[in-house]
């Protein structure tokens, strides 16, 4: 059903005095009150045809406004620049992934079962029994995690990797940056350049280790007894605790679920001695060398020229799987991280080692500060200035707003041939023309 706007205006001419009147039609639906794209009156020059005479003037008429979104993008597409997220000091706890008052929420609920003697209800894998769902999910990861490895470790024969031998600073290029921000000791004589070095696939994917437990709800691991515990990637440690068996890392696969009131075990099923057949297993003929980055670029011989692009894409895929698979681990599986230092546990609740030096540990007797871990915590983009031109001019502090940054595995494999994902692509500004040294100055 149509709805008839009409608006007029008289036209005072002095060789012709009639008034004109022009007729809009619009839906119904699209006058509706409740509709998020109202209209406004506008005036606009127009002809208009009166007869056989053509009118012209200034006539009001109804336009529809445009439809805002949120944040100047429509839903589902990227913005077309974006910051990284913002570096958090050193001398100040992280902040919660949880807000704090939830946290409190769920603390007093627990507290008000165990006043009344009530068993906390637990869901897998809270009560120790695994998540049939997740299974494959943890198997797809470690696939992944060793084809990104063993990918790292071909490119990097064709990709040159430099890092500052005095602070983390990481650069994919033939060449290090000028780009004076170095933290490092010894900054201040060089003027905040860079000591470049070359770089390894450690610089490319940060080494996070965590403690292999083979009951993840069993004795907690002490100051006394940590060297009795092998280290093993984080990303290795969560996919066996969610269900990958590795020989060489045996884990303790629970039938009956454990009982809870409030913050205490009624029921564990009992203590384990944790069996370490791994210890008379020679490391080198192990398939557990797989799961490691130390050595990794000597253990894989150099790709073919041809083959760098497949080999960087599959490289890419295989990092989009890790970090979705660990995204999806994480959301039912707990891993603590320490509020101060990079140190991740894998497990229930955090150790007791006392290896934290970071802000005030003196106050915390070198004890970790446990909260839920991050992701990012998890498996580190560690970003990286994004080279337009790896073989061009080195990068400069003056036009060090005009660079944009990516993850390490996702600059190295780009530059090796491979797609970027659409996500990492604002952050890259691939929009932005960076100009010549003498132009930024002529710059707004």
């Amino acid at each position: 059903m149509l709805q008839t706007l009409s608006t007029a205006s008289s036209l005072w001419n002095p060789s012709q005095r009639s008034a004109c009147l022009e007729i809009v039609e619009f839906q119904r639906s699209q006058l509706s009150s409740l509709s998020p794209c109202p209209f406004y009156l506008k005036f606009g020059s127009k002809s208009v045809q009166k007869g056989r005479a053509l009118v012209s003037g200034t006539f009001p008429y109804a336009c529809q406004r445009p439809k805002q979104y949120p944040a100047g993008k429509k839903p589902g597409e990227y913005p077309q620049n974006m910051d990284l997220p913002p570096v958090l000091p050193k001398k100040k706890k992280k902040p919660y992934p949880i807000p704090f008052k939830e946290i409190q929420k769920a603390a007093r609920k627990d507290k008000k079962l165990a006043e009344r003697g009530i068993e906390k209800p637990l869901q897998p894998p809270k009560n120790g029994l695994l998540v049939p769902e997740l299974i494959p999910v943890a198997y797809e990861v470690l696939d992944a995690w060793k084809l990104l490895i063993k990918g790292l470790a071909q490119l990097l024969y064709v990709i040159p990797v430099y890092g500052c031998s005095e602070c983390s600073e990481v650069h994919v290029a033939h060449s290090g940056h000028n780009i004076q921000d170095c933290k490092g000791p010894s900054s201040s004589k060089r003027r905040g350049l860079h000591s470049w070095v070359k770089g390894s696939i450690n610089d490319i994917l940060i080494p996070i280790e965590s403690y292999h437990l083979y009951d993840p709800f069993g004795r907690r691991i002490k100051h006394e007894t940590r060297f009795d515990y092998d280290r093993i990637p984080a990303v290795v440690e969560l996919c066996i605790q969610a269900g990958v068996d590795i020989p060489e890392y045996p884990s303790r696969r629970r039938t009956n679920p454990i009982r809870m009131i409030g913050k205490k075990i009624i029921d564990r099923g009992g203590y384990v001695e944790e069996p370490k057949p791994w210890r008379a297993v020679d490391p080198s003929s192990s398939s557990i060398i797989d799961l490691d980055t130390c050595g990794a670029c000597k253990r894989f011989p150099p790709p073919s020229p041809e083959d760098v692009p497949i080999i960087a894409q599959e490289t890419m895929n295989a990092h989009e799987t890790v970090q979705t698979g660990v995204t999806k681990l994480m959301k039912k599986y707990t891993v603590k991280a320490c509020g101060y230092c990079s140190e991740v546990h894998v497990g229930p609740w955090g150790h007791n080692a006392k290896l934290c030096g970071e802000f005030k540990h003196q106050w915390r007797d070198g004890k970790h500060g446990w909260q839920d871990a991050t992701v990012s915590e998890v498996f580190p983009p560690n970003y990286v200035w994004h080279v337009q031109d790896p073989k061009g001019p080195p990068m400069r502090s003056a036009l060090k707003r005009y660079y944009g940054k990516a993850p390490a595995v996702v600059e190295l494999c780009m530059q090796a041939g491979a797609q970027v994902p659409r996500r990492y692509k604002p952050m890259m500004r691939l929009d932005i023309i960076v100009p010549e040294s003498e132009e930024a100055s002529l710059v707004a």
